[in-house]
C-alpha cells in the first residue's frame, strides 16, 4: 500500500487534520493507496503557498523556466517503473497504456519547456505620435489544475505543465481515483526544482470534493482555473467561477462520431474503430462513441468490426494475454449494461460483447441504434460502441452534429477532397481524416465545441489561456495635449 500526502510549498505534509481516504484497486479491491484527505484549511494553505512564489517565479528568467521543465521530463521517464505501478493499481488500466501516459506527459513538459521563449507580443502602430504601443504577455497568477484518473499522467501534467511555463503557480487537484499517481507529478516537479509554492498538489476524500474545489475556485488569488473531466462538473465549475470573473478552461465530455462513407478503405477504418472504441476500455473523452456508417458498407464493416471487437479480451491488465484492462468502478459498468438493456429493449442488434460483470466488460458493438436509445445521446465511457446507419453523406453529417457534444471526430474516405468538405461540417474541436478519433500530441490545440467545453490545451495555443494580454506604451519623445 502506498502512502501519499500533500505537496505543498515544497514539502510533503499530512493533512491539516491528519485524516485519510482509501483507493482500491478496481479489479481486487483491496487498499492500494492510503492518501491524505485534505480539508478547507489545507486548500488555502495550497493558494497561500502558490501565491507567495508567484512573486519571484514570475519574475524568473525564461532559461530558468526551461531548464527546470526539461529536467522534470527526464525524472518523468526515470520514475517510469513507478508511475505504471500506480497507474495500473489505481485505475485498472493496461501497462501499455500507462507507459504510454508517460512517454506523452514527458513530452508535455519539453514541449512547455519551448514554450518558455514563445511567449510573445506585438507592436501595435499607434496614432501618437513616437508612441510605441505594444500588446505584452503577462502572467497571471495562481492556476488551479483538476485533472482527471482516465489518463491521469498526461492530464494533469498538461494542467500545470503550460501555466509553469507563462510563470506561473500551480495547484494540482488530484483526481480521488488516483492520488498516488497524480502525487507522483508532483513529486517529480518538485524534485526538478519547482518546490516552494510553484507546484502544489491537494488529494482530496470524495466526500471532500465540494468544499475543497470550492475553496480553491474561491480565493481571491486564483487567477485561472482548468478542468477536464464530465461535462456536469464543468458546469457547475464554470458557473462557481463566474462569480468571481475568473477564467475557466473546460475539457469536458463527448460522444465522438465515425462517419465510414462508402468510398472509404473498409478494414483501415475497421482498425481505426476498434482503437478508438476500445482502447483503454473507452474511458477516453475522444474514444468513438458513435459509428455512423453510409448503408451500402454498414454490413461489411459491421461483420469486420465484429470479428475485430471479439478478438480484444478484458480483464486483469497485468495479464499479458489481455488487450483491455478493467473499469475504473462497478457503478461505470452498471451505467453500462443499463445503456445496453435499453438499446436491445428498443430494437438495437448486439453483435459483439455483452454485460460487464463487476468492472470487466468485453469490446461490445451494438448495431442498428436510433435516437429512441439513450446510448444515442448518452456518454457511455466504456467498451461499447452504438452503429447507426446513415443513409447518405448528408445523413451522415446530420447525424454526426446531432449531439450535445462536439470534442472528437472521424471522417473515412477515399476522395480527400470530399472527405475534408465532410469534416468542415462536423461540428468538433477535433477532426481526423482516415485516423482515429483518439489521438493527442502536446503541440496540437486540444479542446471542443458545444458541451465539450471551451478554450484550448496544447503547444503555443494554451498561451492565451494562462497569460494576460496587456497594452504598454512608451512615449519616446514630445506629445501634444488639448488642455
Amino acid at each position: 500500500m502506498r502512502i501519499c500526502q500533500l505537496l505543498v510549498a515544497g514539502e510533503a505534509r499530512n493533512a491539516a487534520e491528519g485524516v485519510t481516504f482509501q483507493r482500491l484497486n478496481p479489479l481486487s479491491g483491496q487498499v492500494v493507496t492510503e492518501a491524505a484527505a485534505a480539508s478547507v484549511a489545507d486548500a488555502t494553505s495550497a493558494v497561500a503557498a502558490a501565491a507567495a512564489a508567484f512573486e519571484t517565479w514570475s519574475e524568473s528568467s525564461v532559461g530558468e523556466r526551461r531548464r527546470l521543465l526539461l529536467k522534470a521530463a527526464d525524472l518523468m521517464e526515470f520514475y517510469q517503473d513507478d508511475f505504471i505501478s500506480c497507474m495500473v493499481e489505481e485505475t485498472g488500466s493496461t501497462p501499455a497504456w500507462a507507459g504510454f501516459n508517460v512517454m506523452v506527459a514527458a513530452g508535455v513538459l519539453r514541449e512547455a519547456a519551448s514554450l518558455t521563449s514563445q511567449i510573445g507580443g506585438d507592436i501595435i502602430p499607434s496614432n501618437v505620435p513616437d508612441n510605441l504601443a505594444m500588446g505584452v504577455r503577462s502572467p497571471c497568477g495562481v492556476v488551479v489544475g483538476i485533472a482527471p484518473w482516465n489518463a491521469p499522467i498526461i492530464l494533469a501534467t498538461r494542467a500545470i505543465a503550460t501555466p509553469i511555463a507563462c510563470g506561473n503557480t500551480v495547484i494540482l487537484k488530484a483526481s480521488e481515483q488516483c492520488p498516488a499517481t497524480h502525487h507522483l507529478i508532483g513529486k517529480v516537479l518538485v524534485e526538478a526544482g519547482l518546490g516552494n509554492g510553484v507546484v502544489n498538489v491537494i488529494t482530496n476524500d470524495p466526500k471532500d470534493a465540494a468544499d475543497v474545489v470550492g475553496t480553491l475556485i474561491d480565493a481571491p488569488e486564483v487567477r485561472r482555473i482548468n478542468f477536464t473531466g464530465s461535462t456536469s462538473v464543468g458546469r457547475i465549475i464554470a458557473e462557481r467561477a463566474a462569480r468571481h470573473l475568473t477564467p475557466v478552461l473546460l475539457e469536458l465530455g463527448g460522444k465522438a462520431p465515425f462517419v465510414v462513407l462508402e468510398d472509404a478503405d473498409i478494414d483501415a477504418a475497421v482498425a481505426a474503430a476498434a482503437f478508438g472504441a476500445f482502447f483503454n476500455q473507452g474511458q477516453i473523452c475522444m474514444s468513438t462513441e458513435r459509428l455512423i456508417v453510409v448503408d451500402a458498407v454498414a454490413d461489411e464493416f459491421a461483420t469486420k468490426l465484429a470479428a475485430k471487437a471479439a478478438s480484444l479480451k478484458a480483464g486483469d491488465p497485468l495479464d499479458a494475454n489481455n488487450a483491455l484492462g478493467t473499469l475504473i468502478t462497478k457503478e461505470a459498468g452498471e451505467k453500462l449494461n443499463g445503456l445496453l438493456a435499453d438499446a436491445l429493449e428498443k430494437g438495437a442488434t448486439l453483435l459483439s460483447g455483452g454485460n460487464a460483470e463487476g468492472v470487466v466488460m468485453q469490446a461490445t458493438l451494438v448495431d442498428n441504434v436510433t435516437s429512441e436509445m439513450r446510448i444515442y445521446g448518452e456518454e457511455s465511457f466504456g467498451p461499447m460502441v452504438a452503429m447507426i446507419r446513415a443513409k447518405d453523406e448528408a445523413d451522415a453529417i446530420h447525424l454526426a452534429n446531432d449531439s450535445e457534444y462536439g470534442l472528437s471526430a472521424a471522417v473515412f474516405s477515399k476522395d480527400l477532397a470530399r472527405a475534408m468538405k465532410v469534416a468542415k461540417k462536423i461540428e468538433s474541436g477535433i477532426c481526423h481524416i482516415n485516423a482515429p478519433t483518439v489521438h493527442d500530441e502536446p503541440q496540437m490545440p486540444f479542446g471542443g465545441v458545444k458541451s465539450s467545453g471551451y478554450g484550448r490545451f496544447g503547444g503555443k495555443y494554451g498561451i492565451e489561456a494562462f497569460t494576460e494580454l496587456r497594452w504598454m506604451t512608451v512615449q519616446m519623445g514630445p506629445r501634444h495635449y488639448p488642455i
